[in-house]
């Protein structure tokens, strides 16, 4: 028998249909969309805006319900969960961090109880919950500013401590939005360390949406996102190695050849295949005929 698409994967999509219905407008947001990401991995996400990453970000994170297709993360069939089963999935399967720093943290708590907060919602005791946000302030160089509210903390200790925050239930996938997007480059390059620091100690799996290509070049995998699709894919040996760039074929079949190549080769409307022994041939139309 066949596996099953993505069975081995923590994060499966396929081809995962989104669509908004504004007034008379129908945008489909998601069209098809195919994803894998297997377990402790750190995947960049990026795309134009319009793209759909950042909707492929609320889908996952369970901010939003997909329309159609295939999602999962971990055991959760995001398709299938009712709102008390999203909310739990929300609080302790995944952890999420927003480019706006003022949403990630309560003013009115500091940097410790910001921490803790998300452990005393879903029901932690008291005495098990006591150490924890000490040792995640402590991973994230903090330590020192645990009893600081976020206004008496830089953007970037802010970030810090919303990954800790995130990180407080020990979920499977921390989802990403544009985190650096706020800061200056100095210390975005601070936060994105300690985002590969709990990678890579934790082995917490991590996905970034970012426009960012400096962070997405700091990753081994980066995913493009066009028109609600996947369309290429960057695979480094190393981070910050220059990487190859591969093209995607989803699950019926169709593949984005990127616009320069297309304008470069006179590909438009129809191509002609041809199968070779070691590769496929992809040519322009040389047909002689006359376009309306």
């Amino acid at each position: 028998m066949t596996a099953e698409y993505g069975a081995g994967a923590l994060i499966v999509c396929d081809s995962l249909v989104r669509i908004y219905q504004t007034e008379d407008v129908e945008v489909q947001a998601l069209q098809g969309l195919d994803l894998l990401v297997d377990e402790g991995e750190l995947v960049a996400i990026v795309g134009a805006s319009g793209s759909g990453k950042s909707t492929l970000l609320g889908v996952l994170s369970g901010l939003d319900a997909p329309t159609a297709g295939r999602a999962r993360v971990a055991d959760w069939d995001l398709l299938a969960m009712t709102p008390r089963q999203r909310l739990q999935y929300r609080r302790t399967t995944v952890g999420f961090v927003w480019q706006q720093t003022a949403r990630n943290l309560l003013p009115f708590l500091t940097a410790a109880e910001n921490v803790e907060l998300p452990m005393a919602v879903v029901g932690v005791r008291r005495g098990e919950r006591a150490g924890r946000p000490m040792e995640l302030l402590d991973a994230l160089g903090l330590a020192d500013r645990a009893h600081r509210r976020p206004a008496e903390l830089s953007g970037g200790e802010q970030q810090r401590v919303a990954i800790a925050t995130a990180l407080a239930n020990r979920p499977r996938v921390v989802f990403a939005d544009e985190p650096t997007g706020e800061l200056d480059r100095a210390t975005g390059d601070e936060v994105f360390a300690a985002i590969r620091d709990v990678n890579r100690t934790l082995g917490t799996t991590v996905v970034i949406v970012t426009h960012d290509a400096g962070v997405a070049s700091q990753v081994r995998r980066t995913v493009s996102i066009r028109d609600g699709r996947t369309s290429t894919e960057v695979l480094r040996t190393d981070a910050g190695d220059a990487g190859r760039e591969y093209a995607l074929i989803d699950r019926v079949g169709r593949m984005q050849v990127p616009a320069a190549y297309r304008r470069a080769l006179g590909l438009h409307e129809r191509v002609r295949l041809e199968l070779e022994p070691d590769h496929l041939g992809v040519w322009a139309d040389d047909r002689e005929e006359e376009r309306p």
